[in-house]
């Protein structure tokens, strides 16, 4: 049973935030929400450590079903970056951001990008598309993801500064019209650069507060130097180019590592 040790943990942890969030603002919605991502993370390393091909994706489209239709359109709440913003401005600590507290801002330091892999509504479309390892080297466009961290600031603010009337509901079009834009531009980005993962490496703009976080984060990709042969199989398999194969902070996009362990599934000295 020791090899379930880990998803029991992450369930733990998940379940701690969830009664803790359900006593301190006396929501039963709390208790739900973080149980059923707990439960849905749990279940995915469980099925990995049974060496089940698809245990990542099956976490990522519970998770990322669950955020985008039943929070997002049915319950009307923005769990995009704006939605953050917005809650941000008005003072409330609720929604969407306890969501970038636990999820993207505090939760990295421990998971790193593991959202990323799997949680995302954005990158589960993604990742059907054919280009699951890169076929082009990467190029230097990451800065246009803050140019985008910024407009999304900068439209949630105009809201505010002109005393915008029903701005509920324009939050509620915005999550809408966000998402259509995000899945157009990660679809034409990912054919564009032969690369599935194209959107998160150039364009996402929550990746602006996950990647400091995630340099210190206590989950990582580590590799055994005396199994290690140098054959670069990890290097070409890696949806997000990082040299899992260099232990220190420093590593080559380092803090773009998203869990997704297919390094560790292509290792053939099994030294990840």
């Amino acid at each position: 049973m020791k090899k379930y040790l880990l998803p029991a943990i992450l369930f733990a942890i998940f379940e701690a935030v969830a009664v803790t969030l359900w006593l301190a603002k006396d929501n039963l919605f709390y208790l739900f929400n973080f149980s059923y991502i707990g439960a849905s993370l749990a279940l995915g390393v469980t099925l990995y450590i049974r060496e089940y091909r698809h245990a990542r994706r099956v976490t990522q489209l519970l998770v990322g079903s669950y955020m985008l239709v039943y929070l997002g359109l049915i319950c009307g709440e923005n769990m995009q970056i704006e939605g953050f913003w917005y809650y941000l401005f008005t003072g409330v600590f609720e929604a969407a951001t306890i969501h970038y507290a636990v999820a993207k801002i505090f939760g990295p330091l421990i998971f790193g990008r593991g959202w990323c892999g799997y949680a995302c509504w954005t990158a589960m479309v993604l990742d059907f598309l054919p280009y699951k390892r890169p076929q082009q080297p990467r190029k230097k466009l990451g800065w246009i993801r803050y140019v985008t961290f910024a407009a999304s600031l900068i439209f949630v603010a105009a809201l505010f500064l002109m005393h915008v009337g029903n701005i509920e509901r324009i939050m509620f079009l915005a999550f809408i019209v966000g998402n259509l834009i995000y899945y157009a531009v990660g679809i034409a980005a990912a054919f564009s650069f032969r690369d599935n993962r194209a959107f998160c490496k150039y364009f996402c703009p929550v990746t602006v507060f996950l990647k400091p976080m995630s340099r210190f984060s206590l989950l990582r990709i580590k590799c055994d130097k005396s199994k290690c042969v140098s054959c670069g199989k990890c290097r070409q398999v890696c949806p997000m180019d990082v040299d899992v194969t260099d232990n220190s902070a420093k590593r080559a996009n380092g803090t773009e590592c998203i869990l997704c362990l297919e390094c560790v599934k292509n290792c053939p000295k099994k030294a990840l």
